[in-house]
């Protein structure tokens, strides 16, 4: 189908984001902190607090959010996007605060290394080292253990993903959802999403080449399972997921890909595609009626995995 009427309108009003490679890192995370896509919806939480928790290579910053009423409440451990380069707290912060009141849920959002000054597995091993502090420390945070999901979008995704795989292999924490939005599976290029949404539709085949590069110290290195997780051989046992994906997306079929292979493992996970939208679009609610519906269907699934 075409793009949405709203989602059409924004591309259109967007300026022209310039080639990353002509930026460099540090330009391209101006880009991205600059908000030059869409506003952030803000909502308010009942408490934000700061703090740096324990990880592999000293301490990672992260932001926790709380809901109103007395908890202890189930928890939801947040990766945000950017290509494992750009993006932070702040650019995910909207995002965040509306999971936090949407699913009842405490949100730690994490600010993991990033490429390229830490290339990968620097990001997924921040990542579980959080996840596991969480768990192991839920009560101090008013977060009930049995009740911890993982989440993230685009490169948040495949930490996601990541993180459960990590989990899994490494016997904890137990988690009881993942919610994957737009992840990155693979670092190859060759599905058709790549190809016909390859330029025009904010995310562009050069900018994953370009994060991909970034990324990765040893090309390859990508074919590893942390980096790729679409590549693992078996994918039993894993959490119940939630995938969403969007039409208008190069990232689309590696994203479906990977429902479809969880489906059979035997995991139980919805795949919902978002027709005429396009990637980044879960964060516009402000300006995308589809992105709210999104956000809603995440909330939905997250409180129905968290009811049990």
């Amino acid at each position: 189908m075409p793009l949405d009427p709203q989602a059409k309108a924004l591309l259109e009003a967007m300026p022209p984001i310039p080639d990353f490679e002509t930026l460099g890192v540090e330009g391209a995370r101006a880009v991205m902190e600059q908000g030059a896509v869409a506003p952030a919806e803000v909502e308010e939480v009942a408490r934000v607090e700061e703090r740096a928790l324990p990880g592999p290579a000293g301490d990672v910053p992260v932001r926790i959010y709380w809901p109103p009423g007395e908890g202890p409440h189930p928890g939801l451990v947040y990766f945000h996007g950017g290509g494992f380069v750009i993006g932070s707290l702040d650019t995910h912060d909207g995002s965040c605060r509306t999971l936090c009141n949407g699913a009842g849920c405490v949100v730690v959002s994490v600010d993991y290394r990033m490429a390229p000054e830490d290339p990968f597995p620097a990001a997924p091993e921040d990542c579980y080292a959080v996840t596991r502090w969480v768990a192991e420390n839920a009560a101090s945070l008013d977060i009930d253990a049995t009740r911890l999901a993982v989440g993230g979008d685009s490169a948040g995704g495949n930490l996601t993903a990541v993180v459960t795989l990590m989990a899994r292999e490494r016997q904890g924490p137990a988690l009881c959802f993942q919610l994957l939005i737009y992840p990155v599976t693979d670092c190859a290029f060759d599905t058709p999403s790549y190809s016909e949404n390859a330029e025009g539709y904010f995310l562009t085949r050069d900018h994953m080449k370009w994060f991909w590069r970034q990324y990765l110290k040893d090309p390859g290195d990508g074919a590893h399972p942390h980096a790729s997780p679409l590549r693992v051989e078996a994918l039993g046992g894993l959490p119940p997921a939630l995938c969403i994906t969007a039409e208008f997306d190069p990232l689309r079929d590696e994203g479906e890909a990977y429902a479809v292979r969880l489906r059979e493992a035997g995991v139980a996970v919805t795949t919902s595609r978002y027709d005429g939208m396009f990637h980044g679009f879960f964060g516009m609610g402000i300006v995308l009626d589809r992105a709210r519906d999104a956000v809603e269907e995440a909330c939905a699934a997250l409180r129905a995995a968290y009811a049990g």
